[in-house]
């Protein structure tokens, strides 16, 4: 697979992708890997990474609850899994395989730097034109056909497992998790449709729009905002206005921050 120039579209959207001889290990290319672990072990229940990363984003945002700092380190990560997945079948029409059992997560990293995919390889979509004769993807695969990809690899193997970790870690509503998820989402559509303005490739950001349409047909994410003129607006709050320095996202269910719990 050709990943390089879906992380051109910005670092959200890249992962490191060296091989590494059978597994990750403190050893391999100098101990340069020694602090990726598998999402397979994490959502098998060693959740200590992503409590170190929770503890690093409570430290940083000064979180006054834990439930803030899971919010926002969720997010990040919902956002880096669909850009990545979504950003290779807007482009190029295939989706990365994104195996939790072959995908690393550095938690003291940032992007591009904390996802590495050794051997990167495709995910099965099925092709072939809409019964309408409508627009199909680069190799004529359909949108529908790379949206079902797209949630099988990110949606269902790592959201859902992601999540229940999550609140093994802290107390955190099921609906704000999946109301970030639809957020991320959008954001990766977005990010999407500006770049292939910028670089006179339209069909990609309309195929970004097609799938991630596709994507937001799932009863989890139906609900999780509200679409119009390219823009979103989620119907819940990543908390994040309740920290020192906080405010209110782009696309949040308020107009204004509510006032912040007193300490």
């Amino acid at each position: 697979m050709d990943l390089a120039e879906v992380g051109s579209v910005g670092g959200f959207f890249a992962l490191r992708t060296e091989a590494v001889a059978g597994h990750v290990d403190p050893g391999a290319h100098g101990g340069a890997y020694d602090s990726y672990v598998p999402f397979a072990e994490i959502y098998a229940g060693d959740i200590a990474p992503l409590s170190a990363r929770v503890d690093t984003v409570a430290g940083k945002l000064g979180a006054p609850e834990r439930r803030v700092a899971v919010s926002v380190a969720q997010l990040g990560l919902a956002a880096r899994l669909w850009s990545v997945a979504l950003g290779s079948a807007a482009l190029h029409g295939e989706v990365p395989d994104l195996d939790p059992a072959r995908l690393y997560w550095d938690h003291r990293r940032t992007s591009p730097d904390d996802l590495l995919l050794p051997e990167p390889r495709a995910f099965p979509a099925s092709g072939g034109t809409t019964a309408s004769g409508g627009r199909t993807a680069s190799g004529g695969t359909t949108a529908t056909a790379l949206a079902d990809a797209v949630r099988e690899v990110v949606q269902y193997r790592h959201l859902v497992p992601l999540a229940t970790a999550l609140r093994a870690d802290g107390s955190v509503s099921p609906r704000l998790l999946w109301g970030n998820a639809g957020s991320a989402l959008a954001g990766a559509v977005r990010e999407l449709r500006g770049w292939s303005r910028r670089v006179g490739r339209p069909e990609a950001g309309e195929r970004a729009d097609a799938i991630g349409a596709a994507l937001f047909t799932h009863p989890d994410l139906r609900t999780t905002g509200v679409s119009r003129d390219g823009s979103f607006r989620r119907r819940s709050c990543c908390l994040y206005y309740r920290c020192p320095s906080g405010g209110l996202c782009g696309d949040c269910v308020f107009d204004r921050p509510p006032p912040r719990p007193s300490a």
